[in-house]
């Protein structure tokens, strides 16, 4: 794994990641609360389609400098400067959970750049309560938080809560998913900082519209999803031009990426 620090045009560091040598290259954009690493359970597969993995940790994770009021948007503008930063021209976008709708900000503002888009587990734009249906209680909980505000949801972090894991995504992450250990544990070292910041944005208007997007799209969910309900892929696939949805019957928010191979290929694939 090569790894770069970077500095943005307004001064922040950005800590990047490169795996592989492939002629296309795909940009893993991590959830919530992950460091940017991209995942190691694909990096055989990576190989064998000739994908060079590129990501960054988003900021305030890792080794990048925090932007607190962030919106999904601003993921565009440092996901260039990765790529610049890593000689990358065209590149796919390839997010899981709160990564996928930063995929999709690169995917509208980044048209010129960005082959295809997939999200996988994804959020969908906050439209009030009904985008809570579905959710487990600490998922729904931490989020409602997070529509009251910075000061809430701080005070919503100094609360412990179980995942909302379905026995499915537990058994995932006793198999070759048990890699998302490594990359929460450095995500919260220094506190829920950045993860505030990810749900901030995820409640507030993301600053561009999914219905933009216009290359090719794969949205994947899990039906028994309990984390982010299957209903936000649903409601991207209505939003988003001839986008591809693939529903995973009885699959949660970590199972579901047994899927996650076929998600690499469709991206890999106009790269």
């Amino acid at each position: 794994m090569e790894e770069i620090d970077l500095c943005t045009a307004d001064g922040r560091r950005l800590h990047a990641y490169s795996h592989g040598g492939g002629r296309r290259t795909v940009m893993w954009h991590h959830g919530t609360p992950n460091i940017g690493t991209p995942p190691a359970p694909l990096f055989e597969a990576a190989e064998r389609l000739g994908v060079r993995f590129i990501g960054y940790d988003r900021p305030g994770y890792g080794g990048s400098t925090a932007r607190p009021g962030r919106s999904i948007a601003t993921a565009a503008e440092d996901a260039a400067a990765v790529a610049d930063a890593l000689g990358v021209d065209r590149f796919a976008v390839l997010g899981h959970s709160g990564g996928g709708p930063h995929a999709l900000a690169c995917a509208v503002l980044l048209s010129n750049r960005i082959t295809a888009a997939v999200s996988i587990s994804g959020l969908a734009p906050f439209t009030g309560d009904d985008w809570f249906t579905g959710m487990g209680p600490s998922s729904e909980a931490s989020l409602r938080a997070a529509t009251r505000g910075r000061e809430a949801k701080e005070a919503h972090e100094r609360t412990e809560a179980a995942p909302d894991f379905i026995d499915r995504d537990w058994a995932a992450l006793e198999g070759p998913w048990g890699w998302f250990g490594s990359v929460v544990a450095p995500a919260v070292a220094n506190g829920p900082g950045p993860l505030i910041d990810d749900d901030l944005a995820y409640v507030n208007p993301w600053g561009f519209d999914p219905a933009d997007v216009r290359v090719p799209t794969l949205l994947v969910h899990g039906t028994a999803d309990r984390m982010v309900p299957a209903q936000h892929s649903e409601r991207l696939a209505k939003l988003i031009p001839n986008a591809q949805l693939r529903l995973e019957d009885a699959q949660g928010h970590i199972s579901v990426l047994r899927t996650a191979e076929d998600a690499l290929y469709f991206s890999s694939a106009g790269s």
